[in-house]
């Protein structure tokens, strides 16, 4: 005998997230301004169970400095965004330009040391 098996048991529950193009152009803006810097090398853009994520990198063959993922909207939630350093979450808010702001603040006045002395 037959069985029938019903596909919206078998699909994915969770939709795919994605940056919105506004939300790339944000991102990638703070990545070239960092890049020009000297600071950040490399970037990488994921997609992880109903999460998109964008991690900026010094060298390629190194772990990502930071992090920032989408969440996707759950319910009557919009979507997250979350800052993270390594596996450490340092912001989170709904609105991704009080995240890169939070970044920026971070990034702000460091200075690397090269050889014993400042950095660029």
């Amino acid at each position: 005998m037959a069985t029938i098996v019903r596909l919206s048991e078998i699909r994915r529950k969770a939709k795919p997230t994605f940056f919105s193009r506004g939300e790339l152009n944000l991102l990638l803006s703070l990545y070239s301004r960092q890049v020009m810097r000297g600071q950040w090398r490399d970037y990488a853009i994921g997609l992880q169970d109903g999460k998109a994520l964008f991690a900026v990198f010094c060298n390629t063959d190194e772990a990502a400095l930071y992090t920032i993922v989408k969440a996707a909207p759950q319910g009557d939630r919009k979507a997250e965004f979350t800052l993270l350093s390594g596996r450490l979450p340092l912001a989170r808010s709904a609105n991704l330009s009080n995240i890169v702001q939070s970044l920026t603040h971070r990034l702000r006045g460091r200075a690397r040391v090269v050889d014993g002395e400042a950095g660029r």
